[in-house]
């Protein structure tokens, strides 16, 4: 009973979730044999907008817990809990202003085997996240994209080959239904609509399939994807990015355009969406870092006819700010300015500024341009623990009626790694 009562919760977890009574090993062997890591993560946002129903006023929570048991040479179980979110995986969050405190509901979130026993390949089945660049597997602080399926890599020589077909996705609930279906379109969906035909579940079984190609030339990665969701549409992405130490001076820049081609479906029409328009993001950033100060420059663009080219706003083909994010908007363009400063080791300052352009369209849509200036101050205590706090003022030109919207932006968020 000693040795029960000194074992972790984890470490219970671990041989709960992972041992079965056909093939059973002593504990102490069982708990050996499992590599735990994970994120706990606190966030409080409080904003006051001139129109309050923009206002977030939450406590949030999210715990992450990855754990991996060696099964044998070649293959490794891989599962991954979430508590927080069972829609999304992402934060749960608490409103205190109109509620009391709750709890956070545990989930599965990953569970598939990682079989290596091929020469430089990895290839893993079952439930995992969706590893693209429209999409985010991992997120300590957001929600994640999971699906059921294969996911294979290779190495061959300087250059990196990935596959992936998943027949089961949540992207009906995190991400694509509540973006890509409707914000990102701008369209009002009619609330006779919104469910119709299972909208979330019936996108949730649609067969996602993708193909990566990665490598590097000198100090400069290129990648190239394409992705297909069935009878929803295709897409392809084309990436680079470069790092250059100059001694005095560090640089880093990228550029990445990305291009989404809508299929007509009746899901689509269902949901309000009854038109198949080609859909483009082009982005460029440029960072440098000399001494303590640093500077960061990234500019993205959309085209006329639409905007929308990630499932996550966190995603690599899409470009956001803290309030502002270009995804899903058409004829636009998003200018993201950060200074900082290093100002001790464990202290950097930050100021952000940040401009979302939107032009007229033929829909009498007006010129539009929202801003948000904030600044940011991160504390790493210890490597495995750190956080920052942010206040801003974020300003939303012709939100509502013809009426802007400006309101003062907080936020504080701990973050503990292990």
């Amino acid at each position: 009973m000693k040795k029960f009562a000194k074992m972790s919760l984890v470490a219970a977890v671990a041989v709960a979730g992972l041992t079965t009574t056909s093939s059973a090993k002593a504990l102490e062997e069982a708990i050996k044999n499992v590599d735990v890591s994970g994120t706990v993560v606190y966030r409080y946002d409080d904003t006051n907008y001139d129109d309050n129903k923009k206002d977030s006023d939450n406590n949030k929570y999210k715990i992450g817990l990855n754990l991996k048991s060696q099964v044998n040479d070649d293959v490794t179980a891989v599962t991954r809990f979430i508590v927080g979110s069972s829609t999304d995986a992402g934060f749960v969050g608490l409103n205190h202003s109109n509620g009391g405190d709750g709890q956070a509901d545990v989930t599965l979130s990953n569970v598939y085997f990682s079989y290596t026993g091929i020469a430089n390949t990895t290839v893993n089945v079952g439930k995992q996240g969706l590893t693209t660049p429209w999409t985010v597997a991992i997120d300590a602080d957001g929600n994640e994209q999971t699906g059921t399926g294969i996911l294979a890599l290779t190495n061959v020589g300087p250059v990196t080959i990935a596959g992936a077909y998943f027949n089961q996705t949540n992207l009906g609930d995190s991400g694509l239904a509540t973006g890509l279906l409707k914000d990102a379109f701008d369209y009002d969906i009619p609330a006779e609509k919104k469910d119709a035909d299972g909208a979330a579940s019936a996108i949730g079984s649609k067969n996602v399939a993708t193909l990566g190609v990665m490598g590097n030339i000198g100090p400069v990665a290129l990648d190239a994807w394409y992705l297909d969701m069935d009878n929803m549409f295709d897409t392809y992405t084309l990436g680079a990015a470069a790092k250059f130490d100059l001694d005095a001076v560090k640089l880093s820049m990228g550029i990445r355009h990305t291009e989404v081609d809508l299929d007509s479906d009746t899901l689509l029409t269902a949901v309000g969406i009854d038109k198949n328009d080609d859909h483009s993001l082009t982005k460029v950033d440029l960072g440098a870092k000399m001494g303590i100060f640093g500077a960061k420059v990234a500019y993205g663009w959309t085209d006329s006819e639409g905007g929308v080219a990630a499932l996550d706003a966190d995603a690599k083909t899409g470009l956001n700010g803290w309030q502002l994010d270009l995804n899903g908007v058409n004829d636009a363009s998003l200018l993201k300015l950060n200074v900082n400063a290093q100002v001790m080791p464990t202290l950097n300052l930050a100021l952000n500024y940040n401009i979302l352009d939107r032009d007229g369209d033929s829909d009498e849509r007006a010129n539009k341009t929202d801003k948000e200036l904030y600044l940011q101050a991160s504390y790493q205590m210890s490597k495995n623990f750190g956080g920052y706090i942010r206040f801003g003022q974020a300003e939303f030109e012709d939100a509502d009626e013809g009426k802007d919207n400006d309101g003062t932006i907080g936020r504080l968020q701990v973050q503990y790694s292990f």
